[in-house]
């Protein structure tokens, strides 16, 4: 039988949010090992053709379920930050590769004084049970782009385990409100899997208090992923130079002297090149 951690009541509330996308076999092992005590479960569902929803009521009635308004990882994680209230948000996959298990040292290092927890499965005390040599390589030259351009010393760069303070969502800038464009199948700017770069390089910029915790990837429980090492790593490799260019756009921008508005607040409002680019 899973041993479950219990949050202390004395902590702050903590939301986790989980993308799902045909995840109905997988589902009991995350819900198993979630820590008791959490504000909130927030299921965003990409219109399962399984029976996830299902499941997810059967097991855990007190979740909230929403569907994504868009399609993609990033959309599910956007639309469930927006649905969230706890003073703390936890990022989680849906297939069992993450352990919930690990949240009570993610919400550690926020007590610690971090803005944002980063999961690493390359800091000492990680591992990762399900990385190919390609997917490692392709994460180790992004994640040296990023850490040579941003002056971070970030190791690993696109693991999706990551917890935060809620109060530091407009940092992010993530829509979940927009209609999907076209015929619904076409994706906005950081509606897919190079949502964890986007929110790296922007919690870097706005110069959050990062901490990095040592995490184990497992292997995916059941099913295939959706991540294509090939073509999400080129959306990866776009989302750091468009964000790089908007960085720069945004510094190049004279600001008002009379204005009250910083050079941070120009690019906060700022939108990439890219942003409403399709798949």
């Amino acid at each position: 039988m899973t041993t479950q951690t219990h949050l202390p009541a004395s902590w702050p509330t903590v939301s986790v949010v989980i993308p799902t996308l045909n995840e109905a076999r997988n589902l009991p092992h995350v819900f198993e090992r979630l820590p008791q005590g959490l504000h909130e479960v927030i299921v965003v569902d990409g219109h399962s053709v399984d029976d996830t929803c299902a499941v997810v009521r059967r097991l855990r009635p007190d979740s909230r379920v929403i569907m994504q308004n868009r399609s993609g990882k990033g959309n599910a994680l956007a639309c469930g930050f927006t649905a969230a209230t706890g003073q703390i948000i936890v990022m989680l996959d849906a297939d069992g590769s993450a352990d919930p298990g690990e949240i009570p040292a993610f919400v550690q290092a926020l007590l610690g004084g971090a803005d944002f927890a980063k999961g690493s499965r390359f800091a000492p005390g990680g591992g990762s049970a399900d990385l190919t040599r390609l997917r490692t390589l392709g994460n180790r030259v992004l994640m040296a782009m990023v850490n040579r351009a941003y002056s971070t010393a970030y190791t690993d760069l696109c693991y999706g385990f990551n917890v935060f303070w809620r109060r530091h969502l407009p940092v992010l800038r993530l829509d979940s409100t927009t209609p999907p464009p076209g015929d619904g199948t076409k994706r906005l700017w950081g509606d897919g899997f190079e949502i964890e770069t986007l929110i790296a390089i922007r919690v870097t910029v706005a110069r959050l208090a990062v901490v990095e915790v040592p995490s184990f990837e497992h292997s995916r429980i059941h099913g295939v992923s959706n991540l294509t090492a090939f073509s999400d790593g080129l959306r990866v490799l776009r989302t750091i130079f468009a964000e790089r260019r908007a960085r720069h756009a945004a510094a190049m921008k004279p600001v008002d002297e009379h204005s009250d508005t910083s050079v941070f607040e120009e690019f906060a409002a700022f939108q990439a090149p890219s942003s409403r680019e399709a798949e």
